[in-house]
């Protein structure tokens, strides 16, 4: 796609950092780098709006004398199923206390019992490891961090901002492959504005949206991973999205999430029957690993027709559960299940993309002065399967080094960007084809290329994303941009990524599940895709 130039657009706005997205891994990064550089948020809703807010469980960190690193990079590896990366896990472990240290010092409240921080544990976690806010970690790290930002003079948050692209050398028909900035739609005056600076971060997160049901916020729309592989970045691991096995089942309860801690806390699961099924399926029962326990739920709903099965943590007491459960006790309250009496519906749902952009230990990526750190970039850590609470560490560890790397980096000379070119483009007239190809694209990648996966549905799903590339393709040639449109065009990129990925990968290993190739091969290789030249 051309680069459109136009007089009409505003002028360039100029930061020696740009950051794509407000979760834990942007604004960690923003507050790092704020004493000595001028930093742009970018965040195409409110700032409160991304995956972190509504993170439930907590943050993995070894904190008690009867843990060791060793052993949470041991869990971390099994997750992974032969694909983490030991120098990434490594890293993310052993700065994981500092890391929730940082936290503390914000002002983030974590629990705590006796005086010191209370530890839940998770499943894949050999111990008690998961410092925690109740059940509403993000929500609390995200409060704080927003805060901070805020009181902050060298950060300038942009919310209502969605990214459109990134500007690189080779797009504007420069030497080298650098990054110069970025477009970015403005919602409130719909202009495309146009960012400049020597390093950018893509911190937007994940592609849970790219699937009917989903635990995640409607801004997990693939954004960073799209536009920096329309940039000419590496992927990695695509086909790897982990479905969370405890989704509440409610007409009314949008994509609210049943913590993984319930299940560590003594949560048993339960078919309409009463009878409990996870012995069947593995030796570590409900703390079996996310994609175990996803698959053991997926069939035995296939298998006996059932619309959801059942979490039951009624054993506990009433104050144990207001307790260490107050958000989910109040709404399943408030939806008429009294947890303290009665089993929770629970199905799975799109909850992580483990790969991402190919980025290195400091975050950087394929092009010079691009980051991409969080669920948006593919460090190694995760591998086939994330284990339970790495993500939030991971989020705060690669924001470290991203922004010393920054520090210790040369600014180049950035040559004057062309302004957004719209003059060319008219106002959509038919705005229900984006809603319809929207649902289209979610259901089918639920159906085809879901939980259990095979040949044949692959080749169906990888057909109508090739006709839907192609419409939209030419719906975004010729119409105004939108953000329905951008989310759209990103999430059907990201979907061509993981369907090509799953197809590549010929075997079953964590996440990817493949009866057509149901045995998990001797050597375990990551998925990497190149985008053409």
């Amino acid at each position: 796609m051309p680069i459109r130039q136009s007089i009409s657009t505003p002028a360039t706005l100029h930061f020696d950092v740009l950051i794509v997205g407000s979760g834990l891994a942007g604004l960690s990064s923003a507050l790092l780098l704020a004493p000595t550089k001028r930093v742009a948020v970018i965040t195409k809703r409110a700032a409160s709006e991304g995956s972190t807010g509504w993170a439930q469980g907590g943050i993995a960190a070894v904190w008690s004398k009867d843990d060791s690193f060793d052993a949470h990079i041991a869990d971390t590896l099994v997750a992974g199923a032969g694909l983490c990366d030991l120098a990434a896990t490594r890293r993310v472990v052993e700065n994981a206390p500092q890391a929730i240290a940082w936290l503390q010092t914000l002002g983030v409240p974590f629990s705590e019992e006796d005086g010191q921080l209370h530890l839940t544990r998770e499943g894949g976690h050999s111990a008690r490891r998961i410092v925690h806010v109740t059940d509403a970690t993000g929500a609390a790290v995200q409060r704080t961090l927003i805060e901070q930002v805020q009181k902050t003079p060298n950060i300038t948050l942009f919310e209502q901002h969605t990214l459109v692209d990134l500007i690189t050398t080779e797009k504007l028909g420069l030497p080298g492959k650098r990054c110069l900035g970025l477009y970015a739609l403005d919602d409130a005056t719909d202009q495309v504005l146009t960012f400049e600076a020597p390093q950018t971060i893509l911190a937007s997160g994940g592609a849970g949206k790219v699937y009917l049901y989903t635990t995640n916020p409607d801004t997990a729309t693939g954004d960073g991973i799209a536009a920096a592989w329309r940039a000419g970045c590496r992927v990695q691991n695509m086909e790897f999205i982990q479905f969370h096995p405890t989704c509440l089942y409610h007409p009314h309860a949008k994509s609210f999430l049943i913590s993984e801690a319930v299940r560590g806390e003594g949560g048993r699961l339960l078919l309409p029957d009463g009878t409990r099924f996870m012995p069947a399926h593995d030796a570590r029962l409900e703390l079996a690993p996310r994609d175990v326990v996803a698959r053991a739920i997926d069939f035995e709903m296939k298998k006996g027709g059932f619309d959801c099965v059942y979490l039951d943590i009624s054993h506990q007491p009433l104050s144990f559960l207001q307790e260490h459960f107050p958000n989910i006790y109040a709404r399943c309250l408030e939806l008429g299940i009294d947890i303290s009496k009665q089993p929770i519906p629970v199905v799975p749902a799109a909850h992580y993309t483990c790969g991402g952009v190919l980025a290195d230990l400091e975050g950087r990526t394929d092009i010079d002065g691009l980051y991409a750190i969080g669920e948006t970039a593919c460090s190694g850590l995760h591998g086939a399967n994330r284990l339970a609470s790495n993500s939030l560490v991971e989020c705060m560890v690669f924001a470290q080094a991203a922004a010393r790397d920054i520090e210790h980096s040369t600014r180049n000379a950035t040559p004057q960007l062309p302004a957004w070119d719209d003059s060319q483009v008219s106002d959509a007239d038919e705005t229900v084809v984006i809603s319809h190809n929207w649902d289209e694209l979610r259901r089918f990648m639920w159906d085809y290329v879901g939980i259990v996966r095979t040949n044949k549905r692959l080749d169906r799903a990888a057909h109508r994303v090739a006709l839907l590339q192609d419409e939209i393709h030419e719906f975004y040639a010729a119409f105004h941009v939108t953000r329905d449109l951008l989310e759209l065009r990103n999430l059907v990129q990201v979907a061509d990524l993981i369907v090509r990925s799953a197809q590549a990968r010929h075997e079953s290993r964590g996440l990817h599940f493949s009866r057509d190739y149901p045995q998990m091969l001797a050597q375990a290789l990551p998925t990497t895709l190149s985008p053409k030249p």
